[in-house]
């Protein structure tokens, strides 16, 4: 018939598949993510693996095996230099209580109006500017045998004293400038806002400023306690026996080096934790940053 068109015809087209009927696809490929972190699990299996093939095969490595990773020195001289580690603690956990204190007194200070407050700053920088510029060995140094050699009445002799106070000052000197940067983070407009309510410039900078200012500045402190935590060895040159001088003395004892690499051993199962929650702290805030922004 004329007009008529045949449904088995070229001109016909083949029927849409139904959006309810499966659909065949290949094999699954493996996706971007899991390709990138097989690559860098390889490539860091790889790279390792070479490094040791070549300290190894080193002509000199039966030597520095003997040396340094003996492996009964090292489970005989573990438990002193743990037990030594508790004076490391024990600085670092006054020190940090004097370092918070004196650092925020000198943010603070500096951060004075006014110029009636000028020769408060100027002592202020000038403390800071000089703990900065100093070797923190050279402040111990002078400190644990300079001030003791003036046999002053009623001075202290304890060379944990001169310890702490010797860390206190030279750590105090950086935590005050991260407080600052807190303080100067701080949009003047928060202080001008509690002034307008009736508060004084004291209580709008204890009540208003300084909790934010202090809020920001947790994880750059964080990172500054981990180098003290690491600094508190540098003591051991005035006499105190922590970790790194009882390692000392038991290589001293045994004519090998392996002593230190229990220190170090310490000092990494110690440390690494500390950095990891350090870290997340700063991507927990900066993901916080940017969710205020939005």
């Amino acid at each position: 018939m004329a007009g008529s068109t045949d449904p088995a015809g070229p001109a016909a087209l083949p029927a849409p598949p139904s959006r309810g009927a499966p659909r065949v696809i290949g094999p699954p490929r493996l996706g971007a993510a899991a390709r990138s972190t097989l690559i860098a699990v390889i490539s860091t299996v790889v790279f390792f693996g070479v490094l040791v093939a070549i300290v190894v095969n080193a002509p000199g490595w039966p030597e520095v095996k003997a040396s340094f990773f003996n492996g009964e020195v090292f489970w005989s001289s573990l438990p002193s230099i743990v037990r030594a580690f508790w004076v490391n603690i024990q600085l670092f956990m006054i020190s940090e209580v004097l370092i918070l204190t004196v650092g925020l007194v000198i943010a603070v200070v500096r951060s004075l109006p006014g110029p009636v407050f000028v020769p408060v700053r100027v002592l202020g920088t000038v403390y800071v500017d000089v703990f900065r510029a100093l070797p923190g060995v050279l402040v111990i140094y002078i400190l644990g045998f300079g001030i003791p050699g003036l046999a002053l009445p009623g001075v202290p002799t304890s060379q944990f004293f001169y310890a702490v106070l010797a860390l206190t000052l030279i750590y105090s000197a950086y935590v005050s400038e991260v407080y600052r940067s807190g303080i100067d983070s701080v949009h003047p407009s928060q202080d001008a806002a509690a002034r307008s309510l009736g508060l004084s410039r004291f209580q709008s900078l204890r009540y208003v400023v300084l909790p934010q200012a202090v809020r920001r500045v947790v994880p750059p402190l964080l990172n500054d306690f981990i180098g003290l935590q690491k600094d508190t060895v540098l003591v051991s040159y005035i006499g105190v026996v922590e970790i790194f001088r009882q390692s000392q003395i038991k290589q001293a004892a045994t004519f090998n080096f392996t002593p230190y690499i229990a220190t170090a051993l310490v000092f990494i199962v110690v440390t690494i934790p500390l950095a990891r929650f350090t870290d997340w702290l700063v991507a927990r805030d900066r993901k916080r940053q940017l969710a205020g922004v939005r």
